[in-house]
């Protein structure tokens, strides 16, 4: 990465450059990852009672925000250059590149195995292989300008790089938002949680259901459920966490209610009134 920003300096490679600005925010990004993740495994302060769960989130955020950030300066540097084309060294561009794939073939080979087993190693191997058709193109670029002078291929190759990072920005960053927003969770449907908890023997009523995100991988998910008399708290209880877990909740709280106890709370609460 750093070879590729000296180099994309000194011979005034677009391509290259934003070559390494995508790399460059990758690394980045795992590295972000990587410290929440060891940061959120401590033990929590009395405070924060949801422990450090989110900073991972949050490292996702600036990661969005440094990858869309890179990607706007390489598309309008591009556009601007196109216009105006600037002179590149082919040749120092070419070998850069071709040392770029080589590197990232090894890395996909030696992540190919794990990908299949773990998500975090499969992130990492499709980070590699977008870096790897980055290089490519970086490739096809130098090939083009080495041989026939045609100086707007850097441009539209860089341009092109930055177009691609843009969508995966936006899922990233539309991922991390959801869960700071506390969207539920696209993969639970809300509607069918609560028609099975309605559906439970001897429950008359469901409300206040919350479901959201903690982290990746961490759902929770907090409801009211009102029976019909004392001896079926604990069976609805227990019906209540087993449709939350079979929906894909990993951390519930039920509150399981009386229909006569929350009669009194209305009740006191309409006498309070003046």
């Amino acid at each position: 990465m750093v070879v590729q920003i000296v180099v994309g300096l000194g011979s005034g490679s677009l391509a290259l450059l934003s070559d390494a600005a995508h790399m460059g925010t990758d690394v980045l990004g795992l590295g972000l990852a990587l410290a929440a993740v060891v940061l959120a495994n401590r033990p929590s302060a009395t405070q924060r009672t949801f422990g450090n769960y989110r900073l991972e989130v949050l490292a996702a955020v600036i990661n969005g925000l440094l990858l869309f950030a890179a990607a706007a300066y390489v598309f309008v540097e591009a556009v601007r250059r196109l216009a105006d084309p600037a002179e590149v060294a082919g040749l120092p561009v070419l070998v850069t590149a071709v040392f770029g794939l080589v590197v990232n073939v090894i890395s996909l080979r030696l992540l190919a195995a794990g990908a299949r087993e773990s998500l975090n190693v499969k992130g990492a191997y499709l980070e590699v292989m977008a870096d790897m058709i980055g290089s490519i193109g970086v490739i096809v670029a130098a090939v083009i300008v080495w041989s026939t002078g045609w100086m707007y291929a850097d441009s539209i190759v860089a341009a092109a790089i930055g177009l691609f990072i843009l969508p995966r920005t936006y899922v990233l960053m539309r991922h991390a938002l959801r869960i700071l927003m506390e969207v539920a969770p696209p993969e639970i449907d809300v509607a069918e949680v609560e028609r099975r908890l309605r559906a439970i023997s001897g429950v008359t009523e469901v409300h206040d259901l919350h479901i959201w995100t903690i982290t990746s991988g961490v759902e929770a998910a907090s409801v009211h459920v009102l029976v019909r008399s004392d001896d079926r708290i604990h069976p609805v209880l227990d019906r209540a966490r087993e449709v939350l877990t079979e929906a894909g909740v990993t951390r519930s709280t039920v509150q399981v209610e009386p229909v006569d106890h929350v009669d009194q709370q209305n009740t006191t609460a309409e006498a309070g009134e003046p």
